[in-house]
């Protein structure tokens, strides 16, 4: 009883009152989510519709680039933000996500390249100095393809040249790379016109190849004909001609590069084609060479010795290089006693007769056997040259001396056999010996007596004078002694003359005894100059042996 009466009166419980709802305050609630989501999409569309390709470069090394950081260039003006940067599965490389501006849609083309531009030192430039205070970016070379792409490889060093440079590529094989490198340059006429833009080793390893871009407008001096060679340091060689020092230019001495030059060839003239193949020669002499499509071996028989002649020595026709020494042998002959040396050489005949075709009006074809049988028939000879008195180094020197023997070409043989004469070199032995021999066989003893009986002839004539005189004066009849004294007085001069002539020739007799003085220098004189002819035999014979000792001096022999 006492809990019921404690709980409340609900009878004094106010009634609860319905209060309608507002239907105004309720979409107020809603305006500010609704307007965000309509700004928020506008916001997004606009994202969408000005964000440009997403674009994959994959690079060997990650150095310098940083996601949200490292920015996309072309031509130094942004176009795009790397966005991410990620390790390849196999870790083989990296993977850089980048988010282009939409205005550089058209950039991205299968050939377009991409590189990372960083502060470089190399042999022939230094580059990305701004790069050290601003950073690492990717540079980018628009490519020329209208095919798009979003998956490329970057480079890993800077292209040589800009895909619109005006210019075209060629190839260039070569039995090394010397000192060449990419960037190397490439001279006509001395100018620089290119550089070398890659090289790779053959697939057999027999070789290198290169790739090099010439640019406009020198690569219209490339053409068919045209030959490259090696123009790295200095080429210094000593040959028949003397010492030859070739170089191009410092930077070649320096860093290498290669110089190429076209022959004159009407049938030629035309620019060679884009990625033409061509041979990179060692030297300019060794490209000289072979524009020689037509080569001729001939075979030279000397009787001499060729001490100093060498596979490579140069023959020319008068000062003109028309052909080289190939190959230089013995040949004995037991019969006769006799030695013989052939020497092979190879004839440019191309280098003549293309002359004489531009000279000549002749429309029928030109035999050259026929012309080398005429101009044998006038003289036409082979001999040996001394090319350098230092070296003693030899070559083949041909030309005409109308005063030859007869002879003529031995085309029964192979190869050929061109008629030769006596070199220079042996010419002047051959006059040395004649006059030491010469020397050797004068009479010396022979005319030193018959001046001594001159010389007595001459005393015994004088005394015969002198008596008749005498004679002549003791006989004289007085009435002539006037007349005489004159004649005395004059023929007084005269035995005064006579007696300075006795004491000359006096003197003279002395001089000239067996025992006197002059004739035993006479007769030392005599032998000096036999062991003279004697030396001079020997010193023949020794430089015959040994050129060389002209420059280093005789070899102890101990």
């Amino acid at each position: 009883m006492s809990d019921i009466n404690q709980l409340p009166d609900f009878s004094q419980i106010p009634d609860a009152v319905v209060e309608q709802r507002r239907h105004y305050s309720s979409l107020l609630v809603w305006i500010i989510p609704i307007i965000a989501a309509i700004i928020g999409a506008s916001l997004a569309v606009k994202s969408y519709l000005d964000r440009g390709s997403i674009i994959t470069i994959t690079f060997k090394s990650g150095e310098g680039i940083e996601a949200g950081k490292t920015k996309i260039k072309y031509k130094d003006v942004p176009i795009g933000e790397v966005k991410a940067v990620t390790l390849a599965k196999d870790g083989s490389h990296v993977l850089v996500t980048a988010e282009m501006f939409k205005e550089s849609a058209l950039l991205m083309v299968e050939d377009t390249r991409f590189w990372v531009v960083r502060a470089r030192i190399s042999r022939s430039n230094i580059s990305g100095l701004g790069t050290l205070m601003e950073g690492s970016y990717i540079g980018v070379d628009t490519g020329t393809s209208k095919q798009p792409q979003d998956e490329f490889k970057g480079l890993e060093r800077p292209p040589v040249f800009a895909m619109n440079e005006p210019g075209r590529q060629f190839i260039l094989r070569a039995m090394d790379i010397g000192s060449l490198d990419i960037t190397s340059p490439i001279f006509y006429r001395r100018i620089q016109v290119g550089e070398v833009i890659a090289y790779d080793l053959d697939q057999d390893g027999k070789g290198v190849t290169l790739n090099i871009f010439i640019r406009a407008p020198y690569d219209q001096y490339v053409k068919a004909n045209t030959i490259f060679w090696h123009a790295s340091g200095i080429d210094v060689s000593l040959d028949a001609t003397g010492v030859k020092v070739n170089s191009q230019s410092l930077v070649t001495i320096l860093l290498g590069g290669i110089s190429f030059l076209s022959p004159e060839d009407p049938d030629n003239a035309q620019p060679a084609h884009p990625d033409t193949t061509f041979t990179l020669f060692a030297n300019k002499d060794e490209a000289m060479k072979r524009p020689d499509a037509v080569v001729k071996t001939y075979l030279l028989m000397f009787q001499e010795s060729v001490r100093g002649l060498s596979i490579g020595a140069p023959v020319d026709l008068r000062g003109f290089t028309v052909g080289e020494v190939t190959k230089i042998n013995i040949d004995l002959d037991p019969h006769n006693n006799s030695i013989s040396i052939p020497v092979e050489v190879q004839l440019y005949p191309e280098r003549l007769l293309g002359r004489y075709r531009a000279n000549s009006k002749q429309v029928k074809p030109i035999d050259s056997r026929q012309i080398l049988d005429i101009m044998v028939k006038q003289g036409f000879r082979a001999h040996l040259v001394n090319g350098n008195l230092l070296t003693g180094q030899l070559y083949v020197a041909l030309d005409f001396f109308p005063k030859a023997a007869p002879a003529r070409v031995d085309w029964s043989k192979n190869p050929p056999e061109l008629p030769t004469i006596t070199g220079s070199v042996e010419q002047f032995k051959t006059t040395l010996m004649q006059i030491v021999q010469k020397i050797e066989k004068l009479p010396l003893e022979e005319l030193a007596g018959e001046a001594r009986q001159t010389i007595q002839t001459i005393e015994t004539t004088l005394k015969s004078a002198d008596k008749l005189l005498k004679n002549v004066d003791a006989s004289v009849v007085p009435e002539a002694h006037s007349m005489l004294e004159d004649v005395r007085k004059a023929l007084d001069d005269v035995r005064k003359t006579l007696d300075d002539a006795r004491k000359t020739l006096g003197g003279a007799k002395q001089t000239l005894s067996p025992d006197a003085p002059l004739q035993q220098d006479l007769r030392e004189t005599l032998r000096e100059l036999s062991r003279a002819a004697q030396s001079l035999r020997v010193l023949a014979d020794y430089l015959e042996r040994h050129p060389e000792s002209l420059i280093r001096g005789k070899e102890d022999e101990r």
